[in-house]
């Protein structure tokens, strides 16, 4: 089976996909790439319960590959401005999974403008945004990083 059959989809978070969404942001390429510290496990659910499935202007969605699931992306206020964010297991990488999502999700999501601000040296993840028309409006620092601030319109 070629990547261009595999079924991706989104859904709604359920409270078991946390354990898998825990693991991705603990691999050691993903922390690396995404310049994130990953969460000690209570602090990671208690994020989860409380800011992102607590909260009912954070709009989030299950990534799912042939039922598998595969990440999650997410969308939330900061202030008077609106971010998107994403997170897909390191099997999912590099197949155009992300990018079937994110067009998905941007159906669905129809705030704009909308923000992100990948790390830097995180080409593909800035590749992905851009091929979603998503500009490049500067950078910013979180901590020691460096990360390119995006824009869709």
């Amino acid at each position: 089976m070629s990547d261009d059959d595999v079924d991706v989809r989104l859904r709604d978070v359920v409270e078991a996909d946390l354990e898998f969404f825990l693991a991705y942001e603990h691999d050691p390429e993903a922390v690396r790439r995404s310049r994130f510290a990953p969460r000690p496990r209570e602090a990671f659910l208690r994020h989860w319960k409380t800011e992102v499935l607590g909260d009912d202007t954070v709009f989030v969605q299950a990534v799912t590959v042939d039922g598998d699931v595969a990440g999650s992306i997410v969308a939330w206020w900061d202030g008077d401005r609106r971010f998107l964010g994403y997170w897909l297991g390191r099997p999912y990488w590099g197949r155009g999974i992300g990018s079937r999502a994110l067009a998905l999700f941007l159906e669905r999501e129809q705030n704009r403008p909308l923000h992100a601000d990948p790390a830097g040296d995180n080409t593909g993840s800035v590749r992905l945004l851009e091929k979603h028309g998503f500009q490049r409006t500067g950078t910013v620092r979180h901590g020691d990083n460096e990360h390119v601030m995006l824009v869709l319109a």
